[in-house]
């Protein structure tokens, strides 16, 4: 079974990082929504090296005096918001004493999926990723939804009615693209497979004769990849197909405009800083008008 099938056939749960903030308890409640739609437990992690957070934004949804929260009252507030939500979905609360990025990084070993918000500073909170997302984002083993844009708070009832999935050159292990299938389906909703292409400068002309053949040929490339991508999609789903010139990190920013999730897959490459995302991932990471999902795949995957 490769990995796309592995996360989505068993019962491993859904993790959601929470740290006292806003922003990480609206990503409980599209946790919540998302572990009720694929029928898994919901796991809610605190991390942190402190025995107190200082901010006092969870006071009023712990149900507590003011004053800052500790992280036990943190994490279990958390499991009390998403079994508000969804009373029959099986909750639990963990804190670990250890920096945040390792923490959720290894529950994502065990894990379908982790669950990260974004957090903003200074006004600008949807032009900004947590240093933590993008960590956990590149190293972690199991897809990693970020919660980007204006994703209401939930995972369902759509609200654009699609998932969009970036289809990459290499077409021929497209783990996106089951992964991105599998939303889709669960959501009921259309997939838009999008595959991004160019034509190099170098490969203009001026002879009247072949004035377009290079684009052509590099339109056709991609409408075969796509479809090389989309072998296996079954027919009951709708699927939108589409081939767009241009750089791939702004064809999908645009598609995220249009879409309730976005789907890219992630080929980690080591630096020396450790294993890092390409452009695109992190492009789309930083600016995406919908969450994100960055789904990992290595060269030992095939």
């Amino acid at each position: 079974m490769d990995a796309a099938a592995a996360w989505d056939a068993d019962d491993r749960p859904l993790v959601v990082g929470v740290d006292g903030s806003e922003p990480s308890m609206r990503a409980v409640d599209w946790a919540a929504d998302e572990a009720e739609l694929r029928q898994v437990p919901l796991r809610v992690v605190y991390a942190c090296l402190w025995d107190r957070y200082e901010g006092a934004a969870l006071a009023r949804d712990a149900g507590r005096p003011a004053g800052p929260p500790s992280p036990r009252e943190i994490a279990d507030a958390g499991a009390r918001r998403a079994r508000d939500r969804h009373p029959a979905l099986r909750v639990t609360a963990e804190v670990v004493p250890e920096e945040p990025e390792y923490v959720l990084v290894r529950a994502g070993r065990d894990a379908a999926a982790l669950v990260v918000g974004t957090r903003g500073r200074s006004g600008v909170a949807e032009m900004l990723l947590g240093s933590v997302s993008l960590t956990v984002a590149a190293r972690a083993d199991c897809p990693v939804i970020v919660l980007r844009g204006s994703h209401d708070n939930q995972a369902t009832p759509p609200v654009r009615g699609r998932v969009v999935v970036g289809v990459g050159a290499d077409a021929g292990d497209p783990v996106a693209v089951r992964f991105a299938v599998a939303e889709a389906r669960r959501r009921g909703v259309p997939l838009e497979a999008v595959r991004a292409w160019r034509s190099p400068a170098r490969e203009n002309t001026d002879h009247p004769l072949m004035t377009g053949e290079p684009a052509r040929l590099h339109e056709e490339r991609a409408a075969e990849q796509l479809e090389t991508a989309l072998r296996d999609v079954p027919e009951d789903l709708r699927v939108y197909r589409r081939t767009v010139e241009g750089y791939a990190r702004r064809v999908l920013l645009d598609a995220s405009y249009r879409a309730d999730l976005l789907v890219v897959g992630a080929r980690r490459r080591e630096g020396h800083l450790g294993l890092q995302l390409g452009r695109v991932a992190h492009g789309v990471l930083h600016h995406s008008a919908c969450p994100v999902v960055v789904v990992p795949h290595r060269e030992d995957d095939a």
